[in-house]
C-alpha cells in the first residue's frame, strides 16, 4: 500500500493457541493486494513459506519445522476429502492445531498438497457455508461462487479454532486494507472506510495525479 495509507497502526498482535502456517506462491507474494501476509502479521507465532521458485524444490522439512510441536496439522482447502472444520475441532476436543493455508490463485492453491512434501497425509478441512455473508474483498474479481480472500478464510477459521473475537479483530484489519485501497482508487468515500482515512493521506488517481484527502 502507499505509505500514507499504511494499516500497521490498526494491526493487533494476537496470541493464539492455534498456529498459522501460510504457504504462499512466489507470484502471489509480490502482489500489493495480497491479504495472507497481512493475516500472518497479526497472529503471533505465524510462519510464512514461499513456494514455487524455479531454482528450488518445495521443501517438506521447512513445513515440518513450521508445524507446532504437539499440535494437530490441518490443511485449509476444500479438497474432495475435506471435512467441516467444526467437526474436526469437535473430534479433537482440547487439542491445539496448526492451520496450514495455501495462498495464491485457486489453481496455485489447489496444487499445494501435491507440490509441498509432507502435506500428503495432512487432513484437509473446509469452512462451513455462510450464504448471507459474501466476501468483502473488492480488490480482485472472484472467479468462484462463495470464494473468499485468504485473510477472510483465515479469520473465519480462527473464529472456529479460537474465538469470535479473534475473527472480528482480523476482519477489521482486512476491512481497513480493502477500504483504504478502494478510497485511494476513488471508488468509495472516506466516510465508508473502517477506522477512517489517516490524516494526511492522499488519493492517487493514475489519470489525474494525486488528489487531496477529503
Amino acid at each position: 500500500m502507499h505509505g500514507s495509507l499504511c494499516v500497521c497502526a490498526e494491526m493487533p498482535l494476537l496470541e493464539t493457541r492455534t498456529r498459522l502456517v501460510l504457504v504462499i506462491h512466489r507470484y502471489e507474494d509480490r502482489k500489493p493486494t495480497n491479504t495472507g501476509r497481512l493475516a500472518a502479521s497479526c497472529l503471533a507465532g505465524s510462519r510464512v513459506i514461499v513456494r514455487g521458485h524455479e531454482d528450488a524444490a518445495d521443501r517438506g522439512d521447512t513445513l515440518q519445522a513450521s508445524v507446532g510441536s504437539g499440535t494437530v496439522p490441518l490443511l485449509l482447502f476444500p479438497h474432495d476429502d475435506a471435512r467441516d472444520l467444526r467437526d474436526v475441532v469437535a473430534a479433537h476436543a482440547g487439542a491445539a492445531f496448526t492451520l496450514i493455508v495455501p495462498d495464491g490463485t485457486w489453481r496455485q492453491a489447489s496444487k499445494v498438497r501435491q507440490r509441498v512434501r509432507g502435506l500428503e497425509g495432512v487432513p484437509s478441512v473446509t469452512l462451513p457455508s455462510r450464504p448471507r455473508e459474501p466476501s468483502r474483498y473488492r480488490l480482485r474479481t472472484e472467479s468462484r461462487d462463495g470464494g473468499l480472500a485468504t485473510m477472510e478464510a483465515i479469520a473465519r477459521a480462527f473464529g472456529i479454532l479460537e474465538s469470535p473475537e479473534v475473527e472480528t479483530a482480523l476482519l477489521r484489519v482486512f476491512a481497513c486494507m480493502v477500504e483504504r485501497t478502494l478510497w485511494a482508487r476513488g471508488e468509495i468515500d472516506a466516510s465508508a472506510v473502517t477506522g477512517g482515512v489517516p490524516v494526511g493521506a492522499e488519493r492517487h488517481d493514475p489519470s489525474s495525479g494525486a488528489l487531496p484527502c477529503r
